[in-house]
């Protein structure tokens, strides 16, 4: 895994994770040991990934920058399914709802508005939201491809988390068609500050992390919860530890209290819904996904772990 930077993850199980690197490279093992990759190109470009997701049949991987270029592949081919060229594209995460046929991927604006894109078919075919149907945003307010983990996505509910000159959270209950949008105290204002990822235990509790990735070790307005669903959010361990995290996942099954957060300044656990916390390694990842309430994926620069908890 040499010069790999690796945002992007799928748990499959505890032997299985499959990865998307920021120099090409889609990758996965099924044993938990051994890794397999394969790199291509788009005409000369090496795409740069920051998105991975699957729908049970296929897998998906998203990448920055212009072109945006989103794959749809498995063990018989990879296919290019959605291409979008401008000079602001910039998408940032990617998500399918649970039913397998919706998706939805975000990226920076290139309007006045968020990019968003659905599908309804499995991702074959993927269709870009007009402004008009979306808030507006503020110049300057955007996402974060930091950790796939500013999507959240709950049956037919979904959340987003954008950063910037503001922090804000979208939310559709309709899968995607329809959006309202809440303010959240998490620090903004300037490019590097805001909500970096979130997460939910259920429809009404969630939380949000972040803070300014060129101030990793300020802990100031970087955490907030919220028990109505995304509407108000109040912030927690403000003051305290931990600093800047590109991730935030709860445990399942654990009723919202138990909760990860990881970022280059380490991992760091909470097991009062985030109200409080304790640092557990300092060793820096950039995203991690759970498999059940025993095991987790991490990934990072020129790294994979798993953690395992008894």
């Amino acid at each position: 895994m040499d010069s790999l930077n690796i945002r992007a993850i799928k748990a499959i199980s505890d032997d299985e994770v499959y990865y998307a690197a920021a120099n090409g490279d889609l990758g996965y093992t099924k044993n938990g040991e051994n890794f397999i990759s394969y790199n291509f190109k788009y005409d000369s470009l090496i795409p740069n990934y920051r998105s991975l997701d699957s729908n049970g049949n296929h897998f998906f991987a998203l990448s920055v920058a212009n072109p945006a270029l989103l794959y749809k592949y498995n063990q018989n081919g990879l296919y290019l399914v959605y291409k979008e060229e401008h000079e602001k594209v910039f998408y940032d995460s990617l998500k399918f709802f649970e039913d397998g046929k919706h998706g939805i991927a975000v990226g920076d604006p290139t309007e006045d508005c968020p990019s968003i894109i659905l599908t309804s078919d499995g991702g074959t075919t993927w269709n870009k939201i007009s402004c008009d149907k979306l808030p507006k945003f503020e110049v300057g307010e955007a996402f974060f491809a930091a950790s796939n983990t500013n999507i959240k996505i709950i049956k037919n509910t979904v959340w987003i988390a954008s950063g910037g000159k503001k922090s804000r959270i979208l939310k559709s209950t309709d899968k995607g068609h329809t959006w309202t949008i809440y303010n959240t105290p998490i620090i903004q204002g300037a490019a590097a500050t805001g909500i970096f990822s979130i997460d939910f235990a259920d429809e009404k509790n969630g939380i949000a992390i972040g803070g300014d990735y060129t101030k990793p070790t300020e802990n100031k307005a970087n955490k907030a919860v919220t028990n109505d669903g995304g509407k108000t959010w109040k912030l927690v361990a403000d003051g305290q530890n931990p600093a800047y995290k590109s991730c935030v996942q709860y445990v399942p099954n654990t009723n919202g209290k138990e909760v990860f957060a990881v970022g280059k300044t380490g991992v760091s656990f909470s097991s009062d819904g985030g109200f409080t916390w304790k640092e557990v390694s300092k060793e820096g990842y950039y995203t991690i996904q759970f498999v059940d309430k025993n095991t987790a994926w991490l990934s990072g620069h020129e790294k994979i772990g798993k953690l395992l908890l008894h």
